[in-house]
């Protein structure tokens, strides 16, 4: 049966996070120019630790402690998405049933979206796309997974999400399409561990950052679409300072 798109406009939000996260500060940023990054802590009060803090992402990750990490235990299972054109980047917003395991806590999911290139760096260089799985706590405190993408085959998990990709300001709802969540991970789930930031204003710092040492693939069709929907939409790397980088054994 075919499938049917719904699509409407929304209105415009700087914030990369579902309603479920609070709310974000309404001044405009960009990635270049007045209103890019380097400039991101000026732009509005709310703003500062963009340019303040000591915990910012994404991070350069070079030479990190090995360690017994607690493995991911995701819990995910099929979800109805809604994909979002936020202006910013595509922001897949997902209904409530889907979790992450990790050291003892509960992370339920609300959220995946792309930047590109990748905003982490592993020694150095970055990767065409990374994909940020977004989570929250009882808590409220935010874990997030980073899945990295290169070119290669195309992805026919990611391939739902890449053949219905909205304008800016629209949100498309396809009905009878049901995402496999747990296929647009990789097979192997050795990551990257440390503390972090938002990636975007207000860039609040205490999100625990884990990073998948084993990219997905997406077609150079598929990156190249993003691209020219988006743009680059990456934040340059933040120094370490004094913060503990771990990778699992």
């Amino acid at each position: 049966m075919a499938l049917h798109a719904r699509v409407f406009l929304a209105a415009l939000s700087v914030g990369l996070f579902s309603s479920a996260l609070p709310a974000v500060a309404a001044a405009h940023w960009e990635y270049t120019g007045d209103k890019g990054a380097a400039h991101w802590g000026e732009i509005d009060p709310s703003f500062a630790e963009c340019a303040s803090g000591h915990q910012q992402s994404p991070i350069n990750i070079v030479k990190p402690v090995k360690a017994a990490l607690p493995a991911l235990d995701f819990h995910y299972g099929s979800a109805a998405p809604t994909i979002w054109n936020n202006g910013h980047t595509v922001q897949v917003n997902l209904p409530a049933g889907n979790s992450l395991a990790v050291g003892g806590q509960s992370y339920e999911l609300l959220q995946f979206h792309f930047h590109t290139p990748s905003e982490e760096h592993i020694n150095g260089k970055s990767l065409p796309m990374v994909a940020h799985f977004v989570h929250k706590n009882a808590a409220g405190e935010l874990g997030v997974v980073a899945v990295l993408i290169r070119a290669g085959r195309s992805n026919a998990a990611w391939g739902s999400v890449f053949q219905h990709l909205p304008r800016v300001g629209e949100k498309i709802t396809v009905d009878e399409l049901s995402l496999d969540l747990a296929s647009l991970l990789p097979k192997s789930l050795g990551y990257y561990d440390f503390a972090g930031s938002l990636t975007t204003p207000p860039c609040s710092e205490g999100v625990h950052w884990m990073v998948l040492k084993e990219p997905v693939t997406l077609s150079a069709r598929q990156i190249d679409a993003f691209r020219k929907l988006v743009g680059r939409n990456a934040r340059p790397v933040q120094p370490l300072n004094a913060r503990l980088v771990q990778e699992s054994e």
